[in-house]
């Protein structure tokens, strides 16, 4: 066996025009120097020496028609879209025509950048193509997708392609594409011997399917009560998953199938297929969207001069479950206890993968640096099989939905600027609240629970923080001086 790392154009779409590897193939270890679909793969007798190889390597590249794409272009793009109406997600009543004429109404923006996995572990992948067979190990979330793959790769039959499933050091989502399955197959065909392969940090956060970025326009309007009578959303966001009728299920989802009882509801979504890949991240369209949808909650709440406790538990009255969570979890919060002087508390709370959770989140800003205190969370994810397992998949969720208000991938060029976690940062021991978890007693059929947390925190600190501070996080990641 030999070990190989693969250069990448570094901008989305691009092709090799043109390479030299006379230099490489020098350098110590250094066996092969082949040209795959993907790039340039140099192969070596351990993988140090493949990296190094690498570096050498004299490479044109067609950097084709996203060369000059960049984060500020496609915020603009999104933000042009919200002038006309996308294609319809959801309707109830007229919403736009009670918006029009209400006296009182409201308007915000929110907006979320691109994300990585960024799993521990960077993609890699070991592969044999000989005698008409091809055997593969790979760390995968989709066995079938991984193995269509090594089939198109390999130009075998798919019963000639054999996929051993490795322990993944995590997934997350990123490890559903197979794309590095390809590099180690490809480059494996070519030479007729086992190929390791392994990305570098670097490859693995400039080379990802990532969070897609996404712009939502919400408008709504309050009753002379106060309680909300309207509310319409307006959905920029490149697709990803199934679609139906021009809408991409997922980058809707968590605002469009929202449980609050809002008699004048309606979505519309602006499909952008930017060139950039994109995919599933932990908990999917629900890890943005039910952010920006708690957090407009809110707004609409404190436009009027409701508690937002009080405004959900009015508004999820048919929503017994989610409501008995969000209860229970402001119960074990103590909601109406006072807090010390400089912190706040906040709700988010989300009904996906078969589950019911609430979170809520004590929060202060010290000169402009967030502190998370606690967290409370409550799920109804029906009949407990293992409670560990539950309050484990919780804690790990609102670990991981922390990271995302602290970090994002921007373009310039058609480039990723960030390579490795001092330019993307993730939720460090010192930063991590304490985590209290508490399960609604269930009868029902179970539900998941491995992305059920990691929509609510968001939203939970968020709205913590407007409590705490008077200042609204409509945009991510969280920036000291949205907070100073």
């Amino acid at each position: 066996m030999l070990y190989a790392v693969v250069a990448k154009c570094p901008v989305f779409g691009g092709k090799v025009k043109s390479f030299d590897a006379t230099k490489a193939k020098q350098m110590d270890g250094v066996k092969h120097v082949v040209q795959i679909s993907t790039g340039i793969a140099v192969v070596a007798d351990n993988t140090w020496n493949a990296m190094e190889a690498r570096k050498a390597l004299v490479i044109q590249w067609d950097e084709g028609k996203l060369a000059d794409l960049s984060t500020p272009k496609i915020s603009k793009m999104f933000a042009d879209s919200m002038a006309k109406e996308g294609a319809m997600a959801r309707k109830v009543g007229d919403a736009p025509g009670v918006i029009a004429k209400a006296p009182k109404k409201i308007e915000s923006v929110y907006e979320v950048p691109f994300l990585s996995h960024a799993p521990m572990e960077p993609m890699n992948c070991t592969a044999l193509v000989k005698d008409g067979k091809c055997t593969v190990w790979a760390a995968t979330q989709m066995q079938t997708g991984a193995r269509d793959v090594a089939v198109e790769a390999s130009g075998l039959k798919p019963e000639d392609v054999t996929l051993n499933t490795t322990f993944m050091g995590g997934g997350f989502g990123r490890r559903g594409g197979p794309d590095f399955v390809a590099d180690a197959v490809e480059t494996s065909k070519a030479l007729g011997i086992p190929i390791k392969l392994t990305w570098t940090r670097e490859d693995d956060m400039q080379h990802d399917l990532y969070r897609p970025a996404s712009y939502v326009r919400f408008q709504g309007a309050l009753d002379d009560q106060g309680w909300p009578a309207a509310v319409t959303s307006r959905v920029a966001c490149p697709p990803f998953g199934p679609e139906r009728d021009g809408v991409a299920g997922v980058a809707v989802e968590g605002i469009q199938d929202m449980r609050y009882a809002i008699p004048n509801f309606q979505v519309d979504y602006h499909r952008f297929d930017l060139g950039i890949p994109v995919s599933y991240w932990r908990s999917v369209g629900y890890s943005q969207n039910c952010y920006m949808m708690e957090s407009f909650i809110d707004e609409l709440a404190t436009e009027g001069k409701k508690d937002q406790l009080e405004f959900r538990r009015k508004l999820l009255a048919g929503t017994p479950r989610l409501l008995a969570a969000l209860n229970l979890a402001a119960e074990k919060f103590g909601w109406d206890k006072p807090l010390p002087a400089g912190h706040g508390k906040g709700i988010g709370v989300v009904s996906n993968i078969g589950s019911f959770t609430a979170q809520i989140a004590e929060v202060s800003v010290t000169g402009g640096k967030l502190k998370v205190h606690r967290v409370v969370a409550a799920i109804d994810c029906g009949q407990v099989v293992n409670p560990a397992i539950i309050e484990q998949q919780i804690q790990s969720g609102i670990v991981y939905g922390l990271a995302s208000m602290k970090s994002a991938i921007t373009i310039d060029k058609g480039r990723v600027q960030q390579g490795n976690f001092h330019q993307y940062e993730v939720t460090r021991i010192e930063e991590m609240p304490v985590v209290e978890v508490h399960v609604v007693p269930s009868t029902a059929a179970p539900g998941g629970t491995g992305e059920a947390s990691t929509p609510g925190i968001v939203p939970a600190v968020a709205n913590a923080i407007f409590s705490a501070t008077g200042k609204r996080i409509r945009r991510m990641p969280v920036k000291p001086a949205d907070l100073a």
